[in-house]
């Protein structure tokens, strides 16, 4: 089934901030750091601890985070994204090409280390989304 979450980018404090809303929201939280990830060693040392991925779950509430940001850095304004987890590669190319379209890819769709076609764009009206499909992880 095709999902859209909130995923949120964090200026080095992903840990606390996830930590804080799994409290507030008595969710369950998993967190993934750098240094955990195939790409460790592409990472300098000081980024080992920082999180490379955390999901927080209660029920249908879904969020995502991470300290990771794209190559402009970390504008405040600029940390949250619609994340389109798909349920096809047909899917996923159709709404990454349609929403592409006037806007801006910062990352095209291509198959990740974690095993996923993944792509980044901003559409012509300023919205960051992100597009994820994992067929190993499809019902």
């Amino acid at each position: 089934m095709t999902k859209i979450n909130a995923y949120i980018n964090f200026s080095g404090n992903c840990r606390e901030a996830m930590t804080f809303y799994k409290e507030s929201l008595e969710a369950e939280l998993t967190m993934q750091t750098v240094g955990e990830s195939p790409i460790a060693a592409q990472c300098p040392t000081g980024m080992q601890d920082q999180i490379m991925h955390a999901i927080l779950s209660r029920g249908q509430v879904l969020a995502m985070g991470s300290d990771m940001v794209g190559p402009g850095g970390f504008i405040k304004g600029n940390d949250m994204a619609l994340l389109v987890n798909c349920s096809s590669d047909e899917e996923i190319n159709i709404f990454f090409s349609r929403l592409a379209e006037g806007g801006q890819i910062l990352d095209p769709l291509k198959v990740q280390f974690w095993g996923a076609t993944f792509g980044v764009l901003i559409d012509k009206f300023g919205t960051r989304w992100m597009f994820n499909y994992d067929k190993n992880q499809q019902q």
